[in-house]
């Protein structure tokens, strides 16, 4: 008889999904069902997207799908005349092992136990050194949460070490370069330019290696060589919607937002119930909406800007009802029904957003940024909006949003100067920033002239605070 205590031994030791540390507090489940559903629609990938799909399902309790996903992975395994004890089904045994003892099934837990001790055995280094693992684990990672790109990048780099010229190692580190590449580099010495350029030669029939590269070289304003690129894609993809969806926004960031506005169009049709998509597409229309105020005369150009409004509701309120708990599309949806002054409606999104972020505990500061900008532009709550600038600040300021919120809060700040009103609140402002940026003696600075002004004991507490730590 099994002891089921060995076995967990057993699989705990386990490379899969199972033992990946995968947290589920990590996971926007509607958008990533959404990707690996695309997947299975246009057979990409198919083993390694059921393996997926299962981890996804057991996570959500459904246990039996997820066993019947991981049979479909073996299934399709054993099609591409895999033997049954090949090491690229390390990480499918593993699941099925772990499934299965989820369910109590631990005669077929140990069966599959077997298989894997039966690979192992007959393989000179550890699973954690097989490239296949390292590849499922490194597609696993960059998949489940843009918080594991790093360790993609890491699965992928060294399973690239070990086979340098696999065409699948080249473009899965290619991809986790790009996702994960900053700091100061030229063209010439860009790892990510180089990566990309690497996987373009062996993976020569995957365009989005063309569009990654060509927004690459677009960032520095090799605009030429990039939109070379972008034609080359879609001339050879034209109904590929990732495609069409990276060529949208390159054409975008250059300023054509009409070329954009057409590709993603193109890429809704294709497919018509994707959330992620109809996001885009609000956002080209928002550039729009932005081009059109700024050409001014906005009398005469009042209808064409209402009616570019209407767009990006629709395309939101799509969005946020083909993905429940799409946080960033409902806080879009929020700000844009204050701009039609549909006020109690925005409160009402704003709150059911906050309510998500905080239980994906995820990106809280861009929905304090965006309620502070609803605040700020549609109340003209200026008090509420400070608020929650300082918030979004105080949570993530290396962001777009954390260093928009600290420009805007400055901005505040100096027209009461300039004003000469509420001058000491104008300068607490001013040490919150300092504060937060770890400027203390320009911080103390700022809260004694808030004090000065006879401000409240908030500014004494930080004042001291400050004072003590230095």
């Amino acid at each position: 008889m099994v002891h089921e205590r060995d076995q967990r031994t057993k699989l705990d030791q386990l490379e899969c999904d199972f033992t990946w540390a995968l947290r589920k507090d990590d996971i926007d489940f509607n958008r990533l069902n959404e990707k690996l559903k695309l997947h299975v629609e246009k057979k990409e990938d198919l083993t390694h997207t059921y393996n997926a799909l299962a981890y996804v399902k057991f996570l959500q309790g459904f246990l039996e799908e997820a066993l019947s996903n991981l049979m479909t992975s073996l299934k399709l395994y054993k099609e591409c005349h895999v033997e049954e004890f090949h090491k690229s089904l390390i990480v499918t045994h593993g699941n099925l092992a772990w499934i299965n003892y989820h369910m109590k099934n631990y005669t077929e837990c140990e069966s599959y136990l077997q298989k894997v001790l039966k690979i192992n055995e007959n393989m000179s280094s550890e699973s954690s050194s097989v490239p296949e693992v390292l590849g499922e684990k490194g597609w696993t990672f960059r998949r489940f949460s843009y918080k594991y790109h790093e360790k993609s990048k890491e699965c992928f780099k060294k399973a690239l070490d070990l086979e340098p010229e696999v065409g699948k190692w080249n473009a899965g580190y290619a991809i986790a370069l790009y996702r994960t590449e900053y700091g100061e580099f030229t063209i010439e010495n860009s790892p990510v330019i180089k990566q990309l350029r690497r996987a373009i030669e062996t993976n020569p029939d995957d365009d989005i290696f063309k569009i990654c590269l060509a927004l690459q070289l677009g960032i520095y304003k090799s605009y030429e060589e990039a939109e070379r690129w972008v034609e080359k894609a879609l001339e050879s993809s034209p109904d590929h919607p990732d495609v069409l969806t990276y060529a949208g926004k390159f054409f975008g960031k250059k300023g054509n937002v009409d070329r954009d506005i057409a590709l993603m169009r193109h890429a809704l049709e294709l497919s018509p119930y994707s959330a992620l998509t109809h996001h885009q597409l609000a956002l080209c229309y928002k550039k729009k909406k932005i081009q059109l105020l700024q050409k001014g005369n906005h009398h005469v150009r009042g209808p064409e800007v209402q009616q570019i409004r209407d767009k990006i509701i629709y395309h939101l309120e799509m969005a946020t009802t083909h993905a429940t708990g799409f946080f960033k599309a409902m806080s879009d949806l929020a700000l844009h029904y204050g701009e039609q002054h549909d006020v109690s409606r925005a409160e009402e999104m704003f709150h059911m957003t906050f309510e998500t972020a905080k239980e994906k505990n995820d990106n809280l500061h861009v929905v304090h940024f965006d309620y502070a900008e609803f605040q700020f532009h549609c109340k003209r709550d200026e008090v509420l909006a400070i608020k929650h600038y300082m918030e979004c600040l105080k949570m993530n300021p290396g962001s777009y949003e954390g260093k928009r919120s600290e420009n805007n809060l400055k901005r505040i700040a100096e027209e009461r100067i300039n004003k000469n009103t509420q001058v000491g609140k104008a300068y607490g402002i001013l040490g919150f920033i300092h504060k937060e940026k770890g400027e203390k003696s320009q911080a103390i600075e700022c809260y004694e002239k808030a004090l000065s002004y006879g401000e409240n004991y908030e500014y004494l507490t930080n004042l001291c605070t400050l004072r003590l730590s230095i």
